[in-house]
């Protein structure tokens, strides 16, 4: 399955950490090797860097893995193909505007014998079964809500009742974002971590690399890291429920409407933190 990389914060905050074990999964600790891409919100602006190569190979995330962007939501997605060619036009992260902002959206998993109908307001570029998902996403909050974006109890609920209906055509984790708010789906597998005072050392599982986060935190940050599976193995991750959907604001989840349970933790294997997480 593809890999899903999500940052949500209540401070501004570079991903170098993460994405230093995230970008090896894709060719060199794992087997997706069909492109990644990331996409950093700012204010009301959005930096997105793709490239069809492996990430672990690719002279773009080495870029991105020296480039300290700070951000208050990120995410970032590695390639295994399953639907569409291996093109630029096929790699996640996807970008559309609704409502006056930019929304961004990630997806894992393998949608068969999907094909909704479209307004044609919002159509896909490439081939693949998560840009359609996305497009029918948007179609439908923009039919549900002409006057603009929702109350965030509202928007929570469309959603979920969204992720439902199109995960009965196959696994559908995804990760969604409009800048205010990163919404977290789980179908089979996703998992986080919340990251705030007291911090500790993190170490990733897919890197030789050790950051100790008490020298780059304050006592008032807090940082959520979400990952299809832990990045560390010496923290705490919990995992999403399946059938859930996770709103997180600030660094930390928020339950809106119907409540977002998670099930058990794992156990010590995985982290990710801070100013720089």
């Amino acid at each position: 399955m593809c890999q899903l990389l999500g940052m949500n914060c209540n401070v501004p905050t570079d991903i170098c950490f993460s994405f230093a074990g995230f970008r090896a999964r894709g060719g060199l600790t794992d087997h997706h090797r069909d492109g990644w891409g990331i996409a950093f919100f700012e204010g009301r602006g959005v930096r997105v860097f793709l490239d069809p190569a492996p990430s672990a190979h690719s002279p773009v995330a080495e870029l991105v893995n020296r480039y300290p962007i700070r951000s208050l939501n990120v995410i970032a997605h590695i390639r295994k193909a399953t639907q569409g060619e291996i093109r630029l036009e096929n790699t996640h992260p996807f970008q559309r505007e609704l409502w006056g902002r930019y929304w961004i959206f990630a997806h894992n998993g393998n949608l068969k014998d999907f094909a909704p109908p479209l307004s044609g307001r919002f159509l896909p570029v490439g081939s693949t079964d998560s840009e359609l998902a996305f497009c029918h996403i948007l179609d439908t909050l923009a039919a549900r809500f002409p006057a603009g974006k929702p109350a965030p109890a509202e928007l929570h609920a469309a959603l979920r009742e969204l992720a439902r209906e199109i995960g009965s055509r196959g696994e559908f984790n995804f990760l969604l974002s409009d800048g205010d708010w990163l919404f977290a789906h789980c179908s089979s597998r996703l998992c986080y971590i919340v990251r705030r005072a007291p911090f500790a050392e993190a170490h990733l599982a897919d890197e030789d690399l050790t950051v100790d986060f008490r020298r780059l935190t304050g006592p008032q940050d807090r940082v959520a890291v979400i990952a299809t599976t832990p990045l560390t193995d010496n923290e705490h991750w919990t995992q999403i429920a399946p059938g859930n959907l996770v709103a997180f604001r600030d660094g930390d989840t928020i339950a809106l409407g119907e409540t977002a349970t998670v099930a058990q933790d794992y156990p010590r294997r995985g982290i990710d933190k801070a100013p720089s997480a």
